[in-house]
């Protein structure tokens, strides 16, 4: 079912025409993660204590189950946004892919946690170098350095858009549209719900 009214839908025909409500929560979870682990980088969004909102880009960990919908990121837990976390858990994750113009938002809350079983799932050599060795026998830059943490994403909605034809033909679309007057969408605007990532929840736990 479409989130846009009636006029919404009247005054925007390019997210009417875009939106498709038609398909399975598996299917827009494949295609969501298409869209993830092309783009690969993401902005994850904090904000602080006066108000202010802060993004920085940040891949997600694998792997990544059938079902999943939370994203994953291992950081240092002595950064500025950990601070924002506890501020707000209020979080925007966004990816997009320059070459389609494939996009994603998750709007969700953000878990910091410490658990070793997450961080040995998702643990990647490479965060070694974002932390460093400190040379003090404590912070060496590994999993088992206090300064690791994981921030867990959990949406409550995701957007996201994605299309299934080439530049040229988005490009020919648009042109059609502008010398007819008529809108034209040459991709699909995909909503998942809360409802519907409660479910895949449920699914992934089983």
């Amino acid at each position: 079912m479409s989130d846009l009214s009636p006029e919404q839908a009247r005054l925007d025909p390019y997210s009417n025409l875009a939106e498709n409500t038609n398909l399975s929560v598996q299917e827009k979870i494949t295609d969501l993660h298409t869209v993830i682990k092309i783009a690969k980088t993401g902005m994850l969004v904090t904000r602080d204590a006066n108000g202010n909102l802060h993004s920085r880009a940040m891949t997600p960990a694998t792997p990544y189950s059938d079902m999943q919908l939370n994203l994953v990121f291992l950081a240092n837990n002595v950064s500025h946004k950990f601070e924002e976390i506890e501020n707000d858990a209020h979080v925007n994750v966004s990816f997009c892919d320059p070459s389609s113009t494939d996009w994603v938002s998750y709007s969700g809350r953000a878990k910091v946690t410490q658990d070793k079983d997450l961080i040995d799932k998702h643990w990647s050599s490479s965060i070694t170098g974002y932390i460093g060795d400190l040379k003090d026998g404590v912070h060496k830059g590994d999993k088992n350095d206090p300064r690791v943490a994981v921030i867990e994403v959990i949406p409550d909605e995701i957007k996201y858009w994605i299309t299934k034809h080439s530049s040229a033909v988005r490009a020919a679309q648009v042109a059609y549209g502008a010398a007819t007057g008529k809108a034209t969408a040459p991709g699909q605007l995909r909503i998942i719900t809360k409802e519907e990532v409660q479910i895949a929840q449920g699914l992934q736990s089983k």
